[in-house]
């Protein structure tokens, strides 16, 4: 095996070990990432892919190399089979297995070489490439808005909860304090009641 055939099967080797992560908040760090998935093996590295829309509030995705592919083929398996929360966002993050294309360092594979060139706008194949064109920009801009409204919808579920979650601290609390002052023994003595904490 020559040393571009032993390069690009390391390369092979480091995609099976990697795992695409997508719909993180943007809050999630690094540290953040590591800690939640240490728990399924050894992170040995945390790569963010860059967001190059217009929109900055997108979930983030990254790219997690675990110690070993047995690992990442876990949490694939994990995520997609329970909810998994990190930094208590109302969205789940999903795992998938990663791809070659996902991953900048790739090498050349072996044996294969890419040509590039310019067309000539008289060329026939000049009409089709303008048309792929407009096509992914029309894919990108429906794309686009379709996450606009998701995140939309998830930020209005979290304010849903916070509210709900305020509203149950606050029923806690005067529970609590009903307990606390006595109120509680009182009340529990005059309807001649058990009373909750004794």
């Amino acid at each position: 095996m020559d040393s571009a055939e032993a390069e690009y099967a390391a390369f092979e080797e480091k995609v099976r070990r990697t795992v695409y992560i997508d719909n993180l908040s943007p809050q999630v760090t690094e540290a953040v990432l590591k800690t939640a998935l240490n728990q399924f093996g050894n992170v040995d590295k945390v790569q963010f892919i860059p967001n190059y829309t217009q929109l900055n509030s997108l979930p983030h995705v990254a790219l997690v190399e675990m110690e070993n592919s047995k690992q990442a083929k876990q949490i694939v398996s994990e995520m997609g089979n329970f909810p998994f929360m990190m930094s208590g966002m109302p969205r789940p993050v999903r795992a998938r297995a990663a791809e070659m294309e996902m991953l900048d360092d790739r090498p050349r594979k072996p044996g294969r070489s890419i040509n590039f060139r310019w067309l000539d706008p008289q060329h026939p194949d000049f009409k089709v490439a303008k048309e792929l064109k407009e096509v992914t920009r029309q894919h990108e801009a429906e794309a686009l808005f379709t996450l606009e409204q998701q995140l939309a919808d998830e930020e209005k579920l979290a304010e849903q909860q916070s509210v709900t979650l305020k509203a149950c601290h606050k029923k806690f609390e005067l529970i609590e304090g009903v307990l606390n002052d006595g109120s509680a023994d009182r009340l529990a003595r005059r309807y001649n009641m058990k009373a909750l904490n004794s």
